[in-house]
This record gives structure tokens, C-alpha cells and sequence, in this order.
């Protein structure tokens, strides 16, 4: 029998659904067992190869420390990591599905912030006004940090946040946001609004390998036409 190969996909949504169909195009027919929370799969006439159902980001950690050879995750998720962390996976291919962008966001009652330039502008009164810096909540708090310093905005505090970001600067745990967004609406619906140069990663499902192992993955993905 082959080495094991142990490949990570996305454990729920629209990303699990478009990661299976992405291999099954290629070949590669997912079989999963009907018990609801069974996150094992295996690969139809591919008995080495076995599929763990996981959280998009631990995906990117167990990558990182060679417990899976192969996983489809976002490409947000990788950027975010430690270096050292990131400096262990090889972005493969990009794939067409997840696209989502991190993005600045504030209260739709902000009037007069439009652009980071406004922010800077706006931290700066709260910080002489009130003493304090500008509450940023955050799930990426180093994707955050890096780009609001290089956009010359120094005067903030990032919050971190466990789910449900876009609720913050109304019950008062910060002033402003980032998130990752697909379309705006959930940002809309929350009487958000996106700051018009406000981008700060375009992200989108990637296939990442493992640098870690020593596995031959040459055929699967000569397969998927990598």
C-alpha cells in the first residue's frame, strides 16, 4: 500500500461543498458516511488517501506542522499567520471559489470618514479628546495592524474579536472594524460601510501542500492539473 496521504478540507458551508466538487471535476469522488458529524472521508479506488473535515483556519496550522499533506483553505487564513508558520506551506493554485475580501469598515454615521486619511484624522481626536486610541475588532489582527500602519494611521488598539464582528461598534467594544466580506451586504445590513481605498487583502480558496512531509504528491497533483 501507498503512504497515507491525508488531505484537509473546509468542514461546513459553501467551501466544503465547492472543495469536493473541485476534486470530484478532477477525479477524485469524495465518499463521505452519513453520520452527521463524521469528519472523515475517504477518495472513491484511492485508499490511501484520506480526507479530514476541518475548520477552514486549523487547516492552515495542521498544514504548517505536516499533519496533512494537502488542504484547500482561504488565502486570507494563510496571509494572517506567523511567518514562520506560513513560510511551511506552498500555495499550489488558486481555485475559483471563496472570494472574499478583509476589508476597513465604519459606521454608516461616520459622515465625514470616507478614506484611512479621515481615520488618521479621527484617531487623533479621539486620542485628544478622550485619551484612549481608536478600537479596531479585528479576527485578523495581523493583516489589520500591518496595513493600518503602513497607511500612516499609528493611533489605534486592536480588538479581538470571537464572532459577530460587525456588531461591536454598536455595543460599544470598539469604533471601527475589519472583517472579511464576499458581497458588503452583511456589512450593509449592519449599517456599515466599506472605506473607499479600505481593501486590505482580496482573498480566495487556494490549494496549499505541506513542506513539511516528504510524501510523493506529484501524480494527485499532476491530476489536478497543477
Amino acid at each position: 500500500m501507498k503512504n497515507l496521504i491525508t488531505i484537509g478540507l473546509p468542514s461546513k458551508g459553501r467551501l466544503k461543498d465547492k472543495s469536493k466538487n473541485f476534486f470530484k471535476k478532477k477525479g477524485f469522488k469524495v465518499l463521505t458516511s452519513n453520520r452527521e458529524r463524521n469528519y472523515f472521508a475517504t477518495i472513491e479506488n484511492y485508499s490511501y488517501i484520506k480526507i479530514i473535515f476541518l475548520h477552514a483556519k486549523e487547516i492552515i496550522q495542521r498544514l504548517g506542522d505536516g499533519t496533512l499533506d494537502l488542504g484547500i483553505s482561504g488565502l486570507d487564513l494563510l496571509k494572517e499567520s506567523e511567518k514562520n508558520l506560513r513560510d511551511k506551506i506552498i500555495t499550489n493554485r488558486t481555485l475559483d471559489f471563496g472570494d472574499a475580501n478583509l476589508v476597513v469598515a465604519v459606521p454608516d454615521d461616520w459622515i465625514d470618514v470616507q478614506t484611512i486619511a479621515d481615520l488618521e484624522e479621527v484617531s487623533f481626536d479621539i486620542r485628544n479628546k478622550r485619551n484612549t486610541r481608536l478600537r479596531v475588532a479585528t479576527k485578523y489582527p495581523n493583516l489589520t495592524n500591518e496595513f493600518l500602519l503602513s497607511k500612516g494611521v499609528t493611533q489605534f488598539k486592536l480588538i479581538p474579536s470571537l464572532g459577530a464582528t460587525e456588531t461591536y461598534p454598536f455595543i460599544g467594544s470598539s469604533e471601527i472594524i475589519t472583517d472579511i466580506s464576499s458581497s458588503g451586504k452583511t456589512l450593509r445590513d449592519n449599517n456599515l460601510r466599506i472605506l473607499k481605498d479600505g481593501l486590505i487583502l482580496e482573498s480566495k480558496a487556494c490549494l496549499f501542500t505541506s513542506k513539511k512531509k516528504n510524501i510523493n504528491l506529484s501524480p494527485i497533483l499532476k491530476k489536478l492539473n497543477i
